[in-house]
């Protein structure tokens, strides 16, 4: 491998079993295994390299084993939505796409926008983000068997569906009961779990998806977490037209439950509640008065967690 003096950007394309990597100052490109061999051959070929970006696109759970190894050795390695880097591709005229030039639009990617790193995930955080993904899984599934049931009238398909409705809900117990176990075998979660859910309104499912997909909560200010999750208004304006403000990206896995979770606070905490009461009273339409009671929750939380306060009603 060529050695490079100051920055080095590398990009590295995942696939289910292999490994495209490049790097952006140099041009270098090389093709590895994505398993535990390929993954400890690129630990240590980039650790000589001592790289200041290392950019990688999510790829439905496959980039996690590297970005896991790299992580561990205290690589800097980002994990980045697909259609950020597909944009950027796009906007350098590059159209053509093939696993190495995918690697290398990374590459360049990361010298250009030198996206912030997130903080590397525990394994007994990606245990719980694992049993949380599961977890929706069967509700999806249990949802979509009730409505199939809903709608059938013959009587070995209704038995049928009864019968793996009813399997699904004893999964969807045990889930949770999973769920349960794994967050009373940390005593920081624990703690943690205390103080969200003595909020009015926060259940076990919103607590815990903020624990197992949000660790930033508690280290970054009211508009960066509101702006992280998705829910900061961005504006829309142009010369003197002014078009209203809409949410856009973020995490979509911790907007849902918050969602359900301010649902519940509007009607029972009565901070959020007398909030939403404000806003309608202002003319504000009832979707845009739940989006800003969830960015105002989560803004409590956030506080919450920073300086480990529990909650007091006014």
């Amino acid at each position: 491998m060529t050695e490079t003096n100051g920055t080095v950007s590398v990009g590295i394309d995942v696939s289910k079993s292999t490994l495209d990597i490049a790097i952006h100052q140099t041009g270098e490109t090389w093709t590895g295994s994505n398993d535990a061999a390929g993954c400890d051959a690129l630990v240590t070929k980039l650790s000589r390299l001592k790289p200041s970006c290392i950019v990688l696109e999510a790829t439905g759970g496959f980039e996690t084993l590297a970005a896991a190894s790299l992580t561990a050795k205290n690589l800097p390695a980002n994990v980045v939505n697909p259609r950020q880097v597909r944009d950027f591709a796009k906007a350098t005229g590059q159209l053509a796409k093939t696993d190495r030039i995918d690697a290398r639009v990374l590459a360049h990617f990361a010298a250009a926008i030198n996206p912030p790193s997130r903080p590397a995930k525990s394994d007994e955080a990606q245990h719980l983000e694992a049993l949380l993904a599961r977890r929706r899984q069967l509700v999806e599934m249990l949802v979509a068997e009730k409505n199939r049931l809903a709608n059938n009238r013959d009587r070995a398909v209704v038995k049928e569906l009864k019968i793996h409705i009813a399997w699904l809900e004893h999964r969807l117990k045990s889930s949770d009961d999973e769920l349960q176990r794994a967050l009373k075998a940390s005593p920081v979660w624990r703690e943690r779990d205390d103080l969200l859910r003595s909020v009015p309104g926060v259940g076990p499912v919103l607590s815990l998806t903020l624990l197992a997909q949000l660790p930033e909560l508690g280290q970054l200010n009211r508009r960066e977490i509101a702006k992280l999750v998705g829910l900061a208004p961005f504006n829309r304006d142009s010369g003197q037209w002014r078009g209203s403000r809409h949410i856009w990206g973020g995490r979509a896995a911790v907007r849902s439950p918050l969602f359900m979770a301010t649902l519940c606070a509007i009607r029972i905490n009565p901070t959020i509640k007398s909030f939403y009461q404000r806003l309608i009273k202002a003319g504000k339409a009832p979707k845009v008065a739940i989006t800003a009671c969830m960015r105002k929750l989560l803004t409590i939380l956030n506080v919450m967690i920073k300086t480990q306060t529990s909650w007091r009603t006014a």
